[in-house]
């Protein structure tokens, strides 16, 4: 499995990185409404540390928009100096690595990042996604187990979609398919965990769930080159060419070097 296909779902980004729809709000005001008194942060080192931290992560998470790694890193590595204990500015180095293709160093700062943070689900859902997409699929259940033990984690629908993608990866397949159908109960609309139904209604020669799975897959989210091509397997299984005709179509016109490859089996 490619590392771009299964980590689709690191879920502690949405903390950090620009783009995603969940806000880290720091102070007691919403609008114009105060639910405590004021408080002067001036004389307080701490609270201006936490505030510098948090804003370093912030301009670590732009540049890594912008696609400027360099200055991403220094503003991950500044956060790391402020708290060397968080999960977050590693996790941040992490994506820093990764996005340069430094998958090594991206595993060693994830890693890292869960041993700091041993109870929080998305810290260990990340190292679990990134040993899988490198190669270790039946390893990373061990850390996504660790992950799924806080059945109140928010994290706790992806930490499913990953584990059961990676259980598929790692040919246990009851596993997989228990974990995606929970991850689908929590999260209908879960892109990875319905494209990784698709392609275990594959392997079980159930072509007719599978195209289900797929077409809610694209229904979900943009299409990608490998469920285009999960899609072009499943129509010709099914023997409608004028279908897999369609998706060979789209496959060239949307990602013309993703047509040059082989479909999944």
């Amino acid at each position: 499995m490619r590392w771009s296909k299964c980590l689709l779902l690191l879920v502690v980004l949405c903390l950090l990185v620009v783009g995603c729809r969940r806000d880290i709000r720091i102070g007691g005001i919403k609008g114009e409404e105060k639910v405590g008194p004021d408080y002067s942060l001036r004389d307080d080192p701490k609270a201006r540390a936490r505030m510098q931290y948090r804003e370093y992560l912030r301009l670590a998470g732009d540049r890594v928009g912008k696609n400027d790694l360099v200055e991403a890193m220094k503003f991950a590595r500044s956060a790391e100096k402020l708290d060397s204990r968080s999960p977050d500015a590693f996790t941040m180095q992490a994506v820093i690595e990764g996005t340069g293709g430094n998958a090594a160093a991206a595993g060693t700062l994830y890693r890292k990042a869960a041993e700091l943070a041993p109870q929080r689900a998305d810290v260990l859902s990340n190292y679990g996604a990134w040993l899988c997409g490198n190669g270790h699929p039946a390893e990373s259940l061990v850390w996504f187990d660790r992950a799924l033990a806080d059945p109140q984690s928010n994290a706790r629908a992806a930490s499913l979609a990953n584990a059961g993608g990676c259980a598929l990866d790692a040919g246990q397949n009851e596993r997989a398919e228990q974990n995606l159908r929970e991850a689908l109960e929590l999260a209908p609309d879960n892109a990875y965990a319905l494209e990784s139904m698709a392609r275990n209604e594959v392997l079980h020669g159930r072509y007719f769930e599978a195209r289900a799975f797929y077409q809610r897959r694209l229904a979900a989210a943009p299409a990608t080159v490998s469920v285009l091509q999960l899609a072009i397997q499943i129509e010709e299984r099914l023997g409608d060419r004028t279908a897999a005709g369609r998706f060979q179509q789209r496959l060239r016109e949307e990602f013309p070097s993703g047509a040059t490859l082989n479909p999944q089996g």
